[in-house]
């Protein structure tokens, strides 16, 4: 399926140890939807999310399938502390992984994704990241840091289609599909409701009438991607932030087809994570971050200009 694109060793690796983590929890959770059983556990390190057995034995898995290819690295789990794997004491490669997200949908049978990005810490940046959707045909999204230091960006179907991803015509704000983590009705839905600026922007007619401009829900780092892939234009996160494993993967994403994510006063959101050492990358894991992301610089102008953070 990726021989087309032509991968590094290292991304190519890294999306087999995605598809067969996915093979193997998808029947699981199938299992937990129509049985009703959804393993939930007590979440020690965030307690305000869902976590499920699923969620632990990904982490494990992760670490398991990730030593076979690469000697030695940072894991960098949401389900645990970092920790060096591997006979190097201070490894270069950072990996890391959110072994699944949205696990309280995944449960019921709805949606779940996966989350992977390696980040090198000479380079102080991302050099692959991939993004498994668990339910959809389209299976992974992928970028790459090429030989010559490009970054690429693909998504491959689960019919063995690839697909090089880079930006699309841009559109206008009152054509565009903007996507929010609207789930949590007090905490993130009703601080979107209020942005009434933002929606009318939304709502206003283009010359034949219509009112094109839409609102969905998304989520994490998949929701970078959607838009890098074009099938959204945009999302936005002002509520709360984005933790490290929700943003980064998705964001190396986006910005390989040379899209944008921008912090609420307006500066690009770098992708230096500094994730330099065991400490950095614990302090990194605590952070929250704020972000606009679009495909292009003038929609993410766009969208900050019509939010207001008076409140």
């Amino acid at each position: 399926m990726r021989s087309a694109a032509h991968l590094p060793e290292l991304a190519s690796r890294t999306a087999d140890v995605v598809e067969t983590l996915m093979l193997e929890i998808r029947p699981i959770l199938m299992d937990a939807a129509f049985s009703g059983k959804a393993g939930e556990s007590e979440n020690l390190r965030h307690s305000d999310n869902f976590l499920s057995v699923h969620d632990l034995w990904m982490h494990e898995r992760y670490r398991e399938l990730l030593s076979r290819h690469i000697d030695s690295f940072v894991y960098a789990s949401e389900e645990a502390d970092p920790q060096v794997v591997g006979k190097e004491s201070d490894p270069d490669l950072c990996i890391l992984v959110d072994p699944l997200d949205t696990s309280e949908l995944a449960v019921r049978g709805l949606l779940g994704y996966t989350h992977v990005m390696i980040y090198s810490r000479s380079l102080a940046r991302p050099i692959v990241s991939v993004v498994g959707d668990i339910y959809h045909h389209v299976r992974l999204y992928l970028a790459t840091r090429d030989d010559d230091g490009v970054d690429h960006a693909y998504a491959f179907t689960a019919d063995g289609h690839c697909f090089r991803l880079g930006q699309r015509k841009p559109k206008r704000l009152s054509d565009a599909l903007l996507t929010n983590y609207l789930m949590r009705p007090r905490e993130r839905f009703l601080p979107l409701s209020r942005q009434e600026r933002l929606m009318d922007a939304l709502d206003r007619p283009d010359g034949d009438g219509k009112s094109r401009g839409r609102i969905g829900v998304d989520f994490g780092s998949v929701s970078l991607c959607h838009v890098a892939a074009g099938f959204t234009e945009g999302v936005l996160e002002f509520a709360k932030g984005f933790a490290i494993w929700d943003l980064a993967p998705g964001h190396y994403i986006l910005h390989s087809t040379g899209g944008t994510v921008l912090d609420l006063t307006g500066e690009p959101v770098t992708l230096d994570y500094n994730l330099q050492s065991l400490s950095d990358i614990a302090r990194a894991m605590d952070r929250r971050q704020k972000f606009v992301a679009a495909g292009n610089l003038e929609l993410a102008q766009d969208i900050l200009r019509h939010l207001d953070f008076s409140e």
